[in-house]
Formats: structure tokens, C-alpha cells, sequence
């Protein structure tokens, strides 16, 4: 079966073969373990017409239907194994995705690309056509949904009053507010018919059931473990919500949007009674997790492990900068490799989380780039002390800031052959621009549709001292 790293002859053409090598071996295989296609997989299967889900089990002859819903970057592995799996138990199935691989093969599924970060107009016929599905069933319907980030974008459906445009203008808004996340996600779930398990909720006043999977993207939870054990779970369409009404109202006072947003969404969470509340609880609906940011760490580690390399975890949390924290990278490469400080070399490093990049200046932008990307630019210009040393840096669902590429890997000659060709990399650092200079030095990985989605992988492998 062909890697999930397209180029990765490109990436061993040049520079420290052999540090990269080792990096790429580890990323790849990583993915591989992480890919929601076998993951549900290893969850779910199906004998006659038992479905076993984890360690419970439903006779899918006692349903009238059975339908699958789903959206997410990581959407399209998981639809493909459930819709295999099921056959032609599966009534139907819709599924909004970000990108649409010309290998993706599904059986009864309908596919939708959607938007994302910011929606648009099919992802929300995607989202009417699943409301009508799910307006027709009953109880004796079996709903499977699968999810992973990018579902709240991907599922936009705003509530009746409020436009599609709206909504983007409001979440653009809000993006650049310096709000965290979840006081976002506050607004945008109170106005939406999906998410802020709007969708869930609509399943449960026809009487349906509903098994959900998710690849769970959220900061702050530990692995996985024992996937076939039922999940306490919260957050997107499928999930109840642990945001509140007064939670979005106190999130657009304490950012000052009363005049920023439109009218629309200021009237109506307003005016909006009790019945707009999202759901708190589903008590009676089965929910699995399958893979959490944690996971890929601790993936890496016993792959790296395997092949006789000594591996460490630094953080599971990494956040701030991503420039900044390609220098760090970098520092701590050297401490490595000089001191023996706080490891010996030879020796792999590993981090997930996700690192941000600041634009404080939308006119200073001059190209494309991600966090990723701007991670290993900012190791290629500090690591130059530290021969050998390598790293890599991807966005895990295969898609980096505005660009089709996963992340970038550099390594100590990438300054030096930067500068050979004329390249800047303080200067493309300053200008968010590269994906223009990665490319250009053959640096830039290129992979598609991953089939996970956890937020940052980072792989900083650091050899012994030179001779």
C-alpha cells in the first residue's frame, strides 16, 4: 500500500539523508496506526446482522433503517469503513468533508465538501439534506455518526433568520478577536441547527438511536486506552454541549462585538428563550473515541522505540508561536547534542499540540504558509549549530494553514542551502510566505487526506556529535 507521504523521494534528495530518513519512518508509520479507516475498524464489525460496537452489540434486523452521518477532516477514512462494514444494511448516508480524495470509495454514502475554516453554501445543503433524513425516521432507526475536528465549519447550519454569509462574516469576526476557542464555539453553536449537539437532539425527538465515533481533537484529555469502552463525550453536532446561552451573550461582552457582529445574531441570542438552549445530556445514546490528541505521541514513541531509537515526550500540549518554537526546537537540539542535557544523543523528541501563527498585518502577508511550516523555518535558521539534527512538522489531517501541504521538515543545512539559493527565510518568516520558500528548497510535505485529525505532529530527531 503506497505511504501517506506523496513526495517523500523529493524530501530525501537533499540535506541529511539519513536524519531524515529516520523522521520520515516515524511520521509515516505513525499515520498509519492513527488512519480512522482502521481505527473503526478495529472497533467496529458486523456477523450476519449483529453489529458489534466496542464491547456492545445491535441487531441491525430489529432496525427499519439504518443511516450514517458524518463530517470532519478525518471524515472520510471513518465514513468508508462504517459504510463497508454495514454493506447494504446501510440505508443511506451523507457525509460533509473537507477534501475529496479520488480514492475515497463508498458504497450508499453520499460525500459533500463543505468549507472549512470557513463555511460554505454546499456544506449547508449537506447539512439540510441530513435534517430531512433525519426529520423522516423513527424509533425503530439506527443512527452511526462519525466525527473529528473541522466539523463545526463543515456542518454550518445556521439557525432560520441568520444567512450563510452572516455567519462567516461573524465567525471571521471572532477569529480575530483573540477569543479562545471554546468562547467561539459558544456563539457559533447557539446559532446553529447542527452543532452544539442540535443534531443529536433532533434524532432523540424522533425516537431514534444514535452510536457515535469521533476523533477527538480537544486539548486537555488523555489517550485513548481501551477504545471499545463507551466514551463520556461532549462537543460537536453529535455530543451534548457544555457551552451555555450566557456563556455566548458574555462572550460577545467581553470581546466588545456588540457593533462587530451582525444584527442578526445580536437579536437573536438576545431575544432567543430557554428552547434555543443546546442539550446538556443524551442519556440514552452510545458514544466511542477512537483517537485523542495524546495518541500520536505516544504512537511515534513506541514506533521510534522499534526501531531502536531512544524517544522522549516533551509535551502532549505545545502551544504559542510556532516560529518561536521551531527556534526553541532548535535550543534544545543543541543542549542535546553538546551537553547531553536533558537526554543523550542520539535521540528523537516529540510534541503535539498546535502552535499559532500571528498576523498582526493582513498587508504584510506575501504568500502561503501554515504553523507547521513556520515551525520548521524557524528551526532551519537556529539549527545550523547542531549538525545532524532534523525536524519535522505537520498538521495531522494532511493540510497546513492556507496550503495543500501537510507541514514542512528541515534540517541544519537547510539555512545554508536556503541561502545558496537566494532564499530569505527571515525574510519569508516575516511575510508568511513559507509554503513559497519550503517548496522552493523541496522541504514542503505533501500528503492528502491523512485520515486523522489531532492537531500537530512534531518529530525532532538529534544524532550524536559530529566527527
Amino acid at each position: 500500500m503506497a505511504g501517506k507521504i506523496r513526495n517523500r523521494a523529493e524530501l530525501l534528495a537533499h540535506g541529511k539523508r539519513e536524519s531524515k530518513e529516520i523522521v520520515l519512518d516515524i511520521a509515516e508509520k505513525t499515520l498509519k496506526r492513527l488512519d480512522g479507516y482502521h481505527r473503526v475498524k478495529e472497533l467496529m464489525s458486523l456477523s450476519g446482522s449483529i453489529l458489534t460496537v466496542g464491547r456492545k452489540k445491535w441487531d441491525l434486523s430489529k432496525k427499519k433503517h439504518v443511516y450514517l452521518v458524518g463530517a470532519g477532516k478525518a471524515c472520510n477514512a471513518m465514513a468508508m469503513a462504517v459504510d463497508e462494514i454495514l454493506g447494504d444494511w446501510l440505508t443511506r448516508g451523507i457525509c460533509i468533508v473537507k477534501i475529496k480524495e479520488d480514492t475515497d470509495v463508498f458504497h450508499h454514502t453520499e460525500i459533500v465538501v463543505g468549507g472549512h475554516p470557513l463555511p460554505n453554501a454546499e456544506g449547508v445543503e449537506g447539512c439540510l439534506r441530513i435534517l430531512e433524513m433525519i426529520d423522516q425516521s423513527g424509533p425503530e432507526d439506527l443512527f452511526i455518526s462519525v466525527m473529528s475536528g473541522g466539523s463545526t465549519a463543515l456542518m454550518c447550519c445556521p439557525v432560520e433568520g441568520i444567512t450563510l454569509e452572516e455567519k462567516k462574516a461573524a465567525t471571521d469576526v471572532m477569529l480575530k478577536s483573540g477569543a479562545d476557542v471554546n468562547a467561539i464555539n459558544a456563539v457559533r453553536r447557539h446559532i446553529s441547527r447542527m452543532n452544539g449537539g442540535n443534531m443529536a437532539k433532533r434524532i432523540q425527538a424522533r425516537g431514534a438511536e444514535l452510536i457515535g465515533i469521533d476523533i477527538y481533537d480537544a486539548f486537555g484529555f488523555g489517550a485513548t486506552g481501551d477504545i471499545k469502552e463507551p466514551y463520556p463525550f461532549h462537543g460537536t453536532p453529535m455530543g451534548p454541549d457544555t457551552t451555555t446561552l450566557d456563556d455566548a451573550r458574555a462572550m460577545i461582552s467581553d470581546y466588545a462585538l456588540e457593533n462587530r457582529l451582525p444584527a442578526s445574531i445580536i437579536r437573536f441570542l438576545n431575544e432567543c428563550g430557554p428552547e434555543a438552549e443546546t442539550p446538556k445530556e443524551f442519556p440514552d445514546f452510545t458514544y466511542f473515541v477512537v483517537n485523542t490528541v495524546p495518541d500520536s505521541c505516544i504512537y511515534a514513541k513506541e514506533i521510534a522505540e522499534e526501531m531502536g531509537l531512544n524517544a522522549h515526550i516533551l509535551t502532549t500540549t505545545i502551544e504559542g508561536e510556532s516560529a518561536e518554537a521551531g527556534i526553541f526546537m532548535a535550543a534544545i537540539a543543541r543542549e542535546i547534542q553538546q551537553n547531553g542535557n536533558p537526554v543523550k544523543a542520539p535521540c528523537v523528541i516529540l510534541s503535539s499540540g498546535e502552535t499559532t501563527t500571528k498576523i498582526l498585518d493582513e498587508k504584510i502577508i506575501r504568500g502561503h504558509g501554515g504553523p507547521s511550516q513556520e515551525l520548521v523555518t524557524g528551526f532551519a535558521i537556529a539549527a545550523h549549530n547542531v549538525p545532524g539534527a532534523c525536524m519535522y512538522s505537520m498538521d495531522t489531517e494532511g493540510t497546513d494553514g492556507t496550503t495543500n501541504a501537510a507541514g514542512g521538515i528541515t534540517d541544519s543545512e537547510t539555512g545554508k542551502h536556503a541561502a545558496k539559493a537566494g532564499i530569505d527565510l527571515r525574510d519569508m518568516l516575516r511575510g508568511h510566505a513559507t509554503n513559497e520558500a519550503l517548496s522552493a528548497l523541496h522541504c514542503a510535505v505533501i500528503t492528502g487526506n491523512t485520515g486523522t485529525n489531532l492537531c500537530d505532529l512534531n518529530i525532532l530527531y538529534v544524532p550524536g556529535k559530529q566527527g
